[in-house]
């Protein structure tokens, strides 16, 4: 049986990639400032890393002392010590690593041809660093494609876009998506889009690949047809054309029918005429509609018994700033469930003991007697040792009247110095933005049997989110974007 001491070997050889005398590479990264020089060993080069091996083989010059110099000045010199002490030691130590460094690390784990590094890195990141990918879609998306390797990362932001189809095909830079995504994409038999619409847009896509098509559809000849028709080969199968009405075949497929394949469109218009006859070309299956799937589950309890995803895209995009028609439709949030009331107790003592230290959070209520939602956002920790009032510029409250995501009222800070107020008898007060702007109150220890919660006033805030009548709760939620 051998005895291996793996710990050892990897500490040695962590500590020869600080001896300066027996080095005969030198590695130089990044540029202008930030350049750096590294010194390294062949031997140990060639054999951790096939990409070394052919640099060294067939790319390098020497120095005055005969060292092969390597340039990377588009790696920066905090990635590379990193790669380096991994060819050297075999250890990457991720615990103080923030999620954007791992994502730099993984690209060039992959570009330096450390396969089972960029991958050990993939599936890091979406199982610890999920919420990070989900802010940075758009680079990070991008970025997947280019080499065509991380099918887990392309198949989790696919998930998102078969759900929120509009965050990828109504961005500004949908036209410049590389072909393989937008492939994988319109793969999906779930995808959450009107096969017509998908169709507008692989066109959109397509046109915009040929700057030199004319711009009114009248003035194309059979060429300009023949360039679309060659530029979307990938696309044009992947569409269900037996699954898109009458007249958005008319409208919308018979003007770009000639690049279709023949039998397609003759196929099309049969089914038009006689929609009971058999037909040669395979029918694709109708995409799958998710609208009645069953909740959604984070660590296995319900999404939400407050609120559903529709309110939780709404509210992300509060949280981001960004526009609330865009949210409704296509928002990739997901919240982290802390605290609900139904589980854990509605006494305002519970909600500091368990919130104590999260930042981040969302409370979400429904008031008793009614179907409205009220909520807010502090994007600070709550801290239950402390007995003043807390400021921020980036807090908000908000409600929907009768549970409709589209009635809503969202008020955001006004006076950041009063923006949240952690009052010192929490026995009976928990959560309160602003005086009482929205606050969570109970003289009995529960917040929904005594009607003392309240949301007067709009000092500190825009303005009010409902009457000023006070209230008692049937539920709550606390969580965090996180």
């Amino acid at each position: 049986m051998p005895i291996k001491f793996l710990d050892k070997l990897s500490q040695d050889l962590s500590e020869l990639l600080n001896d300066k005398e027996e080095y005969n590479v030198i590695i130089e990264v990044d540029q202008e400032q930030n350049k750096k020089s590294f010194t390294a060993h062949s031997a140990v080069l060639r054999y951790r890393s096939s990409h070394f091996n052919k640099e060294l083989t067939n790319n390098v010059t020497n120095d005055d002392n005969n060292n092969k110099i390597i340039t990377k000045p588009n790696t920066s010199a905090q990635i590379f010590e990193i790669i380096l002490k991994y060819i050297y030691g075999g250890i990457i130590n991720t615990e103080n690593m923030d999620a954007r460094t791992l994502f730099e690390l993984m690209i060039v784990a992959d570009k330096l041809e450390f396969e089972d590094l960029s991958l050990k890195l993939e599936d890091y990141l979406i199982e610890s660093k999920a919420s990070w990918l989900r802010t940075h879609f758009s680079i990070v998306y991008r970025s997947i494609f280019k080499n065509n390797i991380f099918k887990n990362l392309e198949n989790f932001y696919n998930d998102i876009i078969a759900k929120y189809p509009n965050l990828i095909f109504e961005s500004a830079e949908f036209t410049t998506l590389h072909e393989s995504a937008l492939v994988s994409i319109l793969k999906r038999d779930d995808l959450q889009m009107k096969e017509s619409e998908i169709w507008n847009y692989v066109i959109k896509w397509g046109t915009a690949q040929n700057h030199t098509l004319p711009d009114k559809l009248e003035g194309w000849s059979d060429e300009n047809f023949t360039t679309l028709k060659t530029t979307l080969q990938r696309c044009l199968p992947l569409i269900r054309y037996f699954h898109i009405s009458n007249f958005d075949v008319i409208n919308k497929i018979k003007p770009y029918k000639k690049i279709l394949d023949e039998q397609i469109w003759n196929d099309l218009k049969q089914h038009l005429m006689l929609p009971n006859q058999p037909i040669e070309y395979i029918i694709l299956p109708p995409r799958i509609n998710l609208t009645q799937e069953l909740p959604k589950r984070i660590n296995n309890e319900l999404f939400s018994t407050v609120i559903n995803e529709e309110h939780a895209a709404m509210i992300s995009s509060w949280i981001d700033n960004q526009p609330t028609s865009y949210s409704i439709r296509n928002y990739p949030y997901e919240f982290q469930l802390i605290l609900r009331g139904s589980k854990d107790g509605f006494a305002p003592r519970t909600f500091w003991d368990i919130c104590n230290g999260y930042d981040n959070t969302i409370v979400v209520a429904k008031v008793k007697g009614t179907n409205e939602i009220i909520g807010g956002f502090n994007p600070l920790a709550w801290d239950s040792t402390k007995n003043i009032l807390v400021k921020t510029n980036k807090s908000f409250i908000f409600s929907f009247e009768d549970n409709n995501i589209e009635n809503f009222i969202l008020s955001r800070v006004k006076n950041e110095h009063e923006a949240l107020f952690y009052f010192p008898i929490k026995d009976k007060y928990g959560p309160i933005f602003g005086y009482d702007e929205f606050m969570m109150k109970s003289d009995v220890s529960n917040f929904s049997k005594d009607k003392q919660s309240m949301c007067y006033g709009s000092d500190v805030y825009e303005k009010s989110i409902r009457s000023s009548d006070k209230f008692s709760i049937v539920d709550y939620e606390v969580m965090t974007n996180n």
